[in-house]
Parts: structure tokens; C-alpha cells; sequence
């Protein structure tokens, strides 16, 4: 099929999709610059024919086999057909299998492709994710109702980035912003206080985080959006909405986005 190459190239073989053993080679390659290498995968190989032409191929072009062959049988033929004819390789999940094994004393499933099964929780990630994006910034209220947690706050509290954070934990989490000429929608006076969250956060800190995203945006960073009297009204109107809801309020002025997700998810656990 192939014949020699100047490249060096490394064959990336796996009995599943083999991103896992790709990434990591091309980890491994991404030190080595300027050489060219080429990173070949070849998928789904669960069958002795194919494994001898990947090492036909690999001595031809005095290449390296790097693999995740999980069936110890599978990844037995191939080393040993490789010792033949003086290809190297290089085992990338077996010496974890063999670790873990031996540290929870229990034998691997030896399942191909088990990391990539579309299972019941993968789905309540995905669909938790989608629910954020659609229910970002108050855009659309319904989501009030059917979030697990609605975040409130004023502008560049986190909300944004907590409810994604959030969904990662498959937490369905809506987020509106308090702004003081918008009078905040009605479900959320409707819904259980015990399910909102507001965020609070110090004129200081809100303060430097607004110029700062002016600066980005090319704008200046005296207006309106990042004045300290402007800020502080803000806040006062978002606490007492807050208050009026009767929901737990989190300080996020010194708090990473992690943090706060953390104390948000324990308080839902």
C-alpha cells in the first residue's frame, strides 16, 4: 500500500475509535518540532489480518506502532508479529490496565469502545448543556420553570459560566440577569426560592471586571456600564430583589467560577 517515506511516521492502531492513543502520541510528537512527523490512525482493528498488514506497512516504512488494543489476545498477536520483524511499539493502555487492576484487585471488562458508549448519564450531560445555552441571559423565562437552579445577578457575576459549569454536573440551570430598568420576569416569583441563587459581588471587584471587558471590546472605560454609582445601584436593586425572592445569596467576589459551582452543586446534591 504504502511505501517508504523520508517522514517518520508512527501508526496509531486501536479497536475503537483510537482519539485516545492520537492524542497522545501527537502530544508526545508535538516536542520534537520540525521533524514532520505523521501520525496515521487506523480504527476498529479487531482482527489478526489487519493487524498483520499494519505491521507489513510499519516495518516497510521503518515506522513505531503506538496502540490501545484492550482484548489481551488482539494486543498479544500484534506485539509478537512485530518482535518479527524488528517494528517497536509502544503499548499506551495496557500498563494502566494491568496497573489498576492490580490496585483494585479486579479484571478489566476488555470491552472495546466502552469510554464512548452513549449511556443514560452522557445523555443528561448533553441535554443539561443544551438547556444552558437555550436558557442563557433570560432570554427565554419558560426556563424558569423547568431548571433545576435559576442564577440571578447583575451583569459579569458568572452566571454564564456557572450554568455551563453546572451542566457538567447535569444540573439544568437557567440565568437571569437583574438590571434595574427591566423588571425581572414573573416566574421567577412563581417558582421555589429554595431553587434560585443569587449572586452577589463587591462595587470594587465588579467594577474592575466591567472596565476590563470594556478594554476588550475597544471601549472606554469610564462609561456607563463600569461607573462605581452606577454599580452600586445596580447591586442595591438585585439585593433587594433577592431578598424579595427569599433565595440563598453566594458573594462570588473572590470566588472561582469552580468554587462557586462546587458550593452550588453540594447545596443541590
Amino acid at each position: 500500500m504504502e511505501g517508504s517515506s523520508t517522514k517518520p511516521i508512527v501508526y496509531v492502531v486501536s479497536d475503537s475509535v483510537g482519539e485516545t492513543a492520537e492524542l497522545v502520541v501527537k502530544a508526545a510528537t508535538s516536542q520534537f518540532n520540525g521533524l514532520g512527523i505523521e501520525v496515521r490512525r487506523i480504527p476498529f482493528v479487531e482482527d489478526e489480518e489487519t493487524i498483520m498488514e499494519v505491521v507489513r506497512l510499519a516495518e516497510r516504512a521503518h515506522a513505531l506502532i503506538a496502540f490501545t488494543l484492550v482484548i489481551p489476545e488482539i494486543r498479544n498477536f500484534l506485539v509478537e508479529e512485530a518482535n518479527k520483524v524488528g517494528v517497536e511499539t509502544v503499548d499506551i493502555i495496557g500498563p494502566m490496565l494491568e496497573k489498576i487492576s492490580v490496585l483494585t484487585n479486579e479484571t478489566p471488562r476488555y470491552e472495546p469502545g466502552l469510554i464512548y458508549r452513549l449511556d443514560e448519564d452522557y445523555f443528561r450531560k448533553v441535554e443539561a448543556i443544551e438547556f444552558a445555552v437555550k436558557y442563557d441571559d433570560g432570554r427565554d423565562p419558560r426556563g424558569i420553570v423547568r431548571a433545576d437552579i435559576v442564577l440571578i445577578g447583575v451583569s459579569r457575576t458568572s452566571k454564564t459560566p456557572l450554568s455551563q459549569y453546572l451542566a457538567h454536573k447535569r444540573l439544568k440551570v437557567a440565568n437571569v440577569p437583574l438590571v434595574p430598568e427591566v423588571n425581572p420576569p414573573r416566574e421567577l416569583f412563581q417558582v421555589s426560592a429554595k431553587k434560585c441563587i443569587g449572586l452577589k459581588i463587591s462595587p470594587e471587584k465588579l467594577n474592575g471586571i466591567r472596565a476590563e471587558r470594556l478594554k476588550a471590546l475597544g471601549l472606554k472605560e469610564d462609561a456607563n456600564y463600569a461607573n462605581v454609582d452606577r454599580i452600586k445601584k445596580e447591586l442595591a436593586y438585585a439585593e433587594g430583589i433577592m431578598k424579595r425572592i427569599g433565595c440563598p445569596i453566594i458573594d462570588v467576589s473572590n470566588k472561582a467560577v469552580e468554587e462557586t459551582a462546587n458550593l452550588i452543586s453540594n447545596m443541590f446534591r
